[in-house]
């Protein structure tokens, strides 16, 4: 250590323990060489233990397993009819939770080791026993496999007694002997060996009907659960109240089907059936007209999402989807408008309804977007060019005018002009300040960021300017719904009305 604290300068190559020059050294190039490998060996590794435990333990897995066991618990109940079988007691919430649980918990510390390959992880006492909770649940679904093996077992002992007393059976084979004998008489044989020829044919026809049916039994396994967890997903943005269980797959002389579960309130109801009776549930009269749009609109999202690999060269046309559906499920509408907007080759959406249309035109890529109206032209109609700004201000054009009339001629509804002096003060802020006061953001937090500026380079409004904003809101607020309960009642003074509808006027021109 007297040797570290005689180093020579930072620029000599020298070993201070030694003295030699180690610029050439080959040792050293191997030390880099050996610790570099090490360090990307160990990265990778926490890469692969990353995607492993994505693939081994992925989102799908709960739905598959759920359904597994609902499979086997209906497959119980017929075969105990005949025998004894054990009882199949599997809580697929509580696995399906420690799994999930565990498995977030084990991804969070995989998360931190990636951003800190050197560091030491430590796992937490409460991971060790998530990953213990999830080993006994995989220990006692051992257990429960080797008990179902068992009452296989049973259960083909019982399918064989009932085969050897079968008086059927027995007749069937008594003339299966009966018809071979005949088979073979020279009269008979020249047929069945055509018959023979066209069995064959047939069965290899079958053959390949079963492996197609393979197929798409394997294809309904992979995409029944995607598809059910995505409509889902879909379902609780809208807020719906309920989701979809059961999802399977039914053959009809139509062709395949599906049928599944509306699940309210954790009350399954079939989406197929006949003619309810009056007190029943029935998918007929259990979902409103909003809710049955909103699971329209979840499996037309959920749609587009699983053929994610077609959308960018797909033009989406989407009629009117805000028919009957209330304010939160109207923004959840055009939140996903326009994310399927920046997928998609071309979205097309058409509505009597403004607000909304102007809501996604907002949102939308100012490069790329068009909107375009239907006006009347005497017997036909003609599409234009829709100016969604000036249709905006048109309201504000409006208000500002009936405040100079009243103000001038007075007489008017003095109601309407009172419930006007805020909206016409906020939308000359919006179009004043629109890099301050954008929309979506209320008049108290633009206020206060005039109040923090103020003597500032980067002043909004003086201070005087805010003490007469805070005045004219002051007074309007006592004529809105969303800051006075009893705004219809509020007693309206004409001399006062008048002075701060000109305060108003006077405060909107300053720009």
């Amino acid at each position: 250590m007297r040797r570290q604290q005689e180093r020579p300068a930072p620029e000599t190559a020298a070993c201070v323990f030694c003295a030699q020059d180690l610029t050439n050294s080959p040792v050293i190039g191997h030390y880099r060489a050996f610790f570099s490998q090490a360090y990307r060996d160990l990265k990778r590794s926490v890469t692969d233990a990353v995607a492993t435990l994505n693939r081994v333990h992925s989102d799908n897995a709960a739905v598959v397993f759920e359904r597994a066991v609902r499979v086997l618990g209906e497959r119980r109940q017929f075969w105990s009819r005949f025998c004894e079988l054990p009882q199949l007691e599997i809580d697929t919430a509580a696995i399906v939770h420690d799994w999930q649980t565990a498995r977030d918990r084990l991804m969070e510390l995989l998360a931190t080791k990636q951003g800190s390959p050197l560091d030491r992880i430590e796992v937490p006492d409460d991971v060790r026993a998530l990953a213990q909770t999830y080993e006994a649940h995989r220990t006692a679904l051992s257990a429960t496999n080797q008990h179902l093996q068992q009452a296989n077992q049973t259960i083909a002992a019982v399918k064989q007694r009932a085969t050897t007393a079968n008086p059927t059976a027995i007749a069937a084979v008594l003339s299966r002997l009966q018809a071979i004998r005949a088979r073979h008489t020279p009269a008979t044989d020249v047929l069945c060996d055509a018959y023979i020829a066209e069995k064959r044919a047939k069965t290899a026809t079958e053959q390949l009907r079963d492996q197609a049916r393979t197929a798409v039994e394997h294809y309904r396994a992979n995409v029944f659960p995607n598809c059910q967890a995505a409509i889902n997903r879909y379902l609780m943005r809208f807020n719906a109240g309920f989701n979809l269980d059961s999802v399977t797959a039914t053959n009809t002389r139509g062709g395949p089907t599906c049928t599944y579960n509306v699940v309210i309130n954790n009350v399954p109801v079939p989406v197929a059936g006949g003619e309810p009776q009056p007190g029943d549930h029935s998918f007929r009269n259990i979902l409103s007209a909003g809710d049955r749009n909103a699971l329209a609109l979840a499996f037309f999202f959920a749609s587009l999402e699983l053929d994610h690999a077609n959308l960018a060269a797909r033009i989406v046309v989407i009629d009117d989807p805000v028919s009957s559906l209330d304010d939160h499920r109207s923004l959840t509408t055009v939140q996903e408008i326009q994310r399927l907007a920046r997928q998609a080759a071309q979205v097309i959406v058409l509505s009597h309804t403004k607000p909304f249309l102007c809501r996604i035109w907002e949102g939308a890529d100012a490069a790329s977007r068009v909107a375009l109206h239907i006006t009347r032209d005497g017997n036909g109609s003609t599409i234009e060019t829709w100016n969604v700004d000036q249709d905006s201000l048109t309201q504000h054009d409006r208000r500002h005018d009936a405040l100079r009339t009243y103000l001038a001629n007075g007489g008017q509804n003095e109601r309407e002009i009172a419930h006007s002096i805020r909206p016409l003060v906020e939308a000359f802020l919006r179009v004043a300040y629109p890099e301050h006061f954008p929309p979506g953001t209320l008049l108290g937090q633009f206020r206060n960021l005039c109040q923090q500026r103020v003597n500032t380079a980067q002043e909004i409004l003086n201070a005087q300017d805010i003490q007469e904003l805070r005045d004219i809101v002051e007074y309007a607020n006592r004529f809105h719904h969303d800051t006075n309960p009893a705004w219809g009642n509020e007693l309206i003074n004409a001399m006062e009305l008048a002075g701060f509808a000109n305060r108003a006027v006077i405060f909107a021109r300053r720009r």
